[in-house]
């Protein structure tokens, strides 16, 4: 059993799948950063200030608190603005993937054309000069011996 699951465990599909995830989740903690850090600041200074790190909606009168970390101390809350976050992530994990894939596609697209496309003849290879001359010399001999046959002997 030991030996059958080691066969599964190693099989190419499932490394490939260990290595796709692996890479995705470092790929999404890029993504959060660059959301986090990059957009959410810029939203902020286009939107005078809108922060949605801090958009929450309390679900009890005892939670006064004007930040969410303080807020989730205080009772329960709902942070929408963390949601927004979370959309704004994945419409960018969505975009890059979708600029990735349509890269892939029209590889593809071209490789198969290449595949389609029949591949051109070779050239003719170039004939020696020697093998041209001893080939014209063929032929004028063989163009004299048939003036031979068709006049019948001749003397001189």
């Amino acid at each position: 059993m030991v030996d059958e699951f080691r066969t599964f465990a190693l099989k190419g599909n499932v490394v490939d799948l260990a290595v796709g995830v692996i890479i995705g989740a470092a790929f999404s903690r890029i993504v959060s950063s660059l959301v986090e850090d990059v957009f959410t600041p810029l939203i902020g200074v286009v939107t005078g200030g809108l922060d949605f790190s801090n958009y929450f909606l309390a679900l009890s009168s005892e939670v006064t608190a004007t930040t969410l970390a303080e807020a989730r101390e205080q009772g329960a809350v709902i942070a929408y603005g963390s949601f927004v976050t979370a959309t704004i992530n994945f419409l960018i994990v969505a975009w890059v993937l979708f600029f990735v894939i349509r890269g892939i596609n029209r590889l593809r697209a071209r490789q198969e054309a290449e595949v389609a496309a029949p591949p051109e003849p070779p050239a003719e290879p170039e004939v020696p000069a020697d093998v041209k001359l001893l080939a014209e010399i063929r032929d004028l001999l063989a163009d004299g011996s048939e003036k031979n046959s068709r006049t019948g002997p001749q003397t001189h």
